[in-house]
């Protein structure tokens, strides 16, 4: 995920058609093990003198904060050389530290880029640029050994690891990129990535992430491309945002296909809903606050209605997590959505956070089992 002023088209408003995937079911299909917070602006937020605040508004840690409303466990992005200083190694080893002394788990989110790379972008880091698909296989070995054995050294060892983020047709473009069905190039990549985990701690989960919860057809494109090349994994992520990625009706019916077809369990590695149709400031919003789903407001109360009915949808269709994307990112100066300009760019989540402009958590909103 990335908040940036140019999207893909939004879907407008989407309704739901099953009721039984909104309301809290009487008998689970599923417990929702895994409670995520992507939390990787959070450090950047704190070295900036940013406060948090809990429902009664006392100032607390905010990773206590989220502990209080289900939160178990905390997701950090690791770009390999970014020009903001922040999302680096050196930064993901100092927050890792932070999160396994809270009692947390800790996902780690490898992006293999200097920046932001999701569907529409997946920049090779300006190190690698010259290499070969076989070089880029040892550099993606090499550098997820590195990160994950400096972890596990201090004492933080991930309970999992992403081997890329949203890589819908590839990543490491354009070695890594799936062009006309052929996906032995990614294949080479993400086999590397789960050896080398593996080799640093085979406990340690490896996820493959996609944003394909709108879509079966891409689901399917997606993991029966990467199956067929032998490419193991251990988690199936998806990224579910209602305004471009459809009704929960449609999200119940991928998740239980990705679930039955791979026969690995599914997370929601990213989601989140708006509380406002404001801006805070200066950086245009990523998602704006008219853009709603489900004919759910965006305010406080619409907000833990939809990640209440995301969860729910979720544990019906026998999915074991769910992750909210940066909760923590409210509106602060100087903690910029651009790692070239983290100055001199806003925040586009300000308005998706679920903390508001002063640091108060939504006194709604809940992780739940």
């Amino acid at each position: 995920m990335k908040p940036s002023r140019v999207r893909a088209a939004l879907v407008t408003a989407v309704l739901v058609t099953t009721a039984a995937l909104t309301a809290t079911p009487a008998r689970a299909a599923t417990t929702l093990t895994m409670r995520g917070a992507d939390v990787s602006s959070l450090q950047r937020t704190l070295d900036l003198g940013g406060k948090y605040y809990n429902a009664s508004g006392t100032a607390a840690d905010p990773y206590d904060i989220l502990k209080s409303v289900g939160v178990n466990y905390a997701r950090l992005r690791i770009w390999n050389n970014p020009a903001s200083g922040y999302n680096n190694k050196a930064k993901v080893l100092q927050q890792a530290r932070a999160i396994k002394a809270k009692g947390l788990k800790l996902l780690i989110d490898f992006h293999y880029s200097d920046t932001w790379a999701d569907p529409g972008k997946q920049y090779t880091p300006a190190a690698w640029s010259s290499h070969s698909l076989s070089q880029l296989g040892t550099d993606v070995y090499n550098y997820t050994y590195d990160v994950c054995t400096a972890l596990k050294s201090q004492g933080t060892t991930p309970d999992s690891i992403q081997v890329g983020n949203e890589i819908n047709v590839g990543m490491l473009w354009p070695r890594g990129q799936v062009v006309n069905n052929n996906f032995a190039p990614l294949a080479t990549l993400l086999k590397q990535g789960y050896n080398a985990v593996k080799a640093c701690n085979n406990a340690t989960q490896v996820w493959v992430h996609v944003a394909d919860a709108d879509s079966m057809a891409n689901m399917r494109w997606f993991y029966d491309g990467i199956k067929a090349q032998g490419v193991p994994w251990d988690v199936t992520a998806l990224s579910y945002y209602c305004m471009w990625h459809g009704t929960l009706a449609n999200l119940y019916n991928v998740i239980t296909d990705a679930r039955t077809r791979y026969g690995k369990p599914v997370v929601i590695a990213e989601t989140a809903y708006q509380f406002t149709t404001a801006d805070a400031d200066n950086e245009p919003n990523s998602i704006p606050g008219t853009v709603l789903c489900d004919n759910i407001p965006a305010t406080w109360a619409g907000q833990a209605q939809q990640f209440t009915w995301v969860q729910n949808t979720a544990r019906n269709a026998g999915a074991v997590g769910v992750f909210y994307w940066e909760p923590t990112w409210y509106a602060i100066k100087g903690n910029g959505w651009d790692p070239a300009d983290i100055n001199g760019t806003g925040d586009g989540w300000d308005n998706m956070a679920v903390f508001d402009w002063s640091g108060r958590v939504n006194p709604g909103i809940r992780w739940t089992p």
